[in-house]
């Protein structure tokens, strides 16, 4: 009865004028990026945040989580015409999305997507509703010993189990975790690595770093080397769409295999949609009865990780709104947005602010119907977006970013920092590091500094605090063998590479 009555004020919340508004906006613009390759979620929600600032902290996050999950449904499409990835998450897509448009079977694989993406994020959004809630009335019996605990393992688990080499998004956690301390001290008022500016003394705004980073560095990284207008006109025609009864039967069990998956990947900090899209292929690829056709054009290739890719997408909300730790880097940005908006993500979200919480869980149903009647129905006008030149694409995001970053304070100061921080994440870029763990550094670096401290005042000094509390000494020991872990695996491949 509970969950009843609290979806019943979700419903209250996301069925206002103004919820159904950012929601279609959010939505419609998630797919949009998600089509065009090359730009990304991550950059979008960074390029978008100073829009937020001019609605409620509900109506914010629930554009901003439009975005991120719409994106998901948008990115399989250019994966599948083109070969080109909208999003990192959909890169597996195009193993087998590519190969079925080449047989001429594009149709059946924008429907397989589609569906299979509505049903992992439907799913995820119920686990969502269900566990996120309860998880936090047990994060509210946590002292700060439990939370330094929690963060510092999210942040680990960011580095080891993220995409690339876990010594080089160790690297970028500690640089973000170093930038979280420039600014203000709150215990002492002194200014910290301001290097003299004024314009420091809050901080490193989060707006200006992840609009650099992500879009500034983005449409550097994306400019000249994607060429527009290579989409051939393609005549999807409703009857194309449709999946024989042996597609439908291939696609019920790596559908579930998918959505459990990303369903539970979701759920820990750090490891994003992307990994579970990887890992529900490869888990295909040993268990399918199809697997010698996975690469070939297979349906499951495609059912699967985007099933995973969803439901991952939605429960990644689990962590950031019961613990306020991001399950990704979108995510994060996400966090920050209701940091700014003066909510603080965490335990008490759910009991303090159940109007936000629970509007935002079902504002999740709403938009995942609307994503349904975009896809399909406008199939045609997706596709015919790709051929929008980037040479009038780009230099519009450009200006767009130039803008939103200086209305935020009329700061050109601010302007001069994103296109600094665009240029620092373009160097990044071509030395293979990503900037995705920096930013997780970043956002949870002030909240691992404000714990610890308080943890070590309250122990006099003490640091055995950590590991007399059960469960701050469990999660702990969990972050210490995650690294032993893959400090063995490391060890054990360079043995096996000598002696090959």
């Amino acid at each position: 009865m509970e969950l009843i009555s609290n979806l019943a004020l979700g419903f209250s919340v996301a069925l206002s004028v103004s919820s159904l508004l950012y929601c279609g906006l959010g939505v419609t613009l998630g797919m949009f990026i998600g089509v065009l390759p090359g730009i990304g979620p991550l950059a979008t929600v960074g390029m978008l945040l100073p829009l937020t600032f001019y609605a409620g902290p509900t109506d914010a996050i629930i554009m901003l989580a439009g975005i991120y999950y719409g994106s998901m449904y948008g990115g399989s499409t250019a994966s599948i015409l083109l070969n080109l990835p909208g999003t990192a998450g959909a890169a597996v897509t195009c193993l087998d999305g590519y190969p079925m448009a080449q047989q001429g079977r594009a149709g059946v694989a924008l429907f397989a997507t589609t569906i299979a993406s509505f049903v992992g994020g439907m799913v995820g959004i119920l686990i969502l509703a269900a566990f996120a809630p309860a998880l936090a009335r047990i994060a509210l019996t946590f002292g700060s010993p439990e939370y330094f605990a929690l963060m510092t393992v999210g942040l680990l688990a960011a580095a080891l189990v993220g995409d690339g080499s876990p010594a080089r998004s160790m690297a970028m956690v500690v640089l973000g975790l170093l930038l979280g301390i420039v600014g203000t001290d709150v215990n002492s008022g002194v200014r910290r690595f301001t290097g003299g500016f004024s314009e420091l003394g809050d901080g490193l705004s989060l707006v200006v770093l992840t609009t650099g980073l992500f879009g500034i560095s983005e449409v550097i990284a994306n400019a000249g080397r994607i060429k527009s207008g290579s989409v051939r006109a393609l005549n999807v025609t409703w009857r194309s769409l449709l999946p024989t009864r042996e597609d439908w039967k291939r696609s019920v069990a790596p559908a579930a295999r998918g959505t459990g998956l990303g369903a539970l990947l979701g759920i820990l900090p750090g490891t994003g949609a992307a990994l579970s899209t990887f890992v529900s292929y490869a888990i295909e690829k040993r268990v399918s009865p199809h697997r010698d056709e996975l690469g070939k054009g297979a349906i499951e290739g495609v059912v699967a990780p985007e099933a995973a890719n969803n439901a991952a997408a939605q429960t990644a909300f689990i962590p950031t709104l019961s613990l306020g730790i991001p399950g990704d880097a979108i995510v994060a940005i996400m966090l920050g947005a209701l940091i700014i908006h003066g909510i603080v993500p965490g335990p008490r979200l759910v009991v303090d602010q159940p109007e936000l919480f629970w509007g935002l869980t079902v504002s999740f149903l709403i938009g995942n119907v609307m994503l349904l009647i975009l896809n399909l129905p406008l199939i045609g006008i997706w596709v015919r977006i790709l051929s929008i030149p980037y040479g009038v694409l780009y230099p519009a995001i450009l200006v767009f970013i130039c803008v939103g970053v200086f209305s935020i304070r009329n700061s050109v100061f601010d302007v001069m920092l994103a296109i600094a921080c665009g240029l620092a994440g373009y160097g990044l870029r071509l030395m293979r590091f990503s900037p995705a763990p920096m930013l997780l550094g970043l956002v949870l670096g002030p909240l691992i500094e404000t714990n610890l401290r308080r943890s070590l005042l309250l122990s006099r000094g003490d640091p055995m605090i950590f590991f007399e509390r059960p469960i701050s000494a469990t999660v702990l020991a969990l972050g210490a063998a995650l690294v032993i872990y893959f400090i063995w695996s490391a060890v054990k491949a360079r043995r096996s590479a000598a002696n090959a």
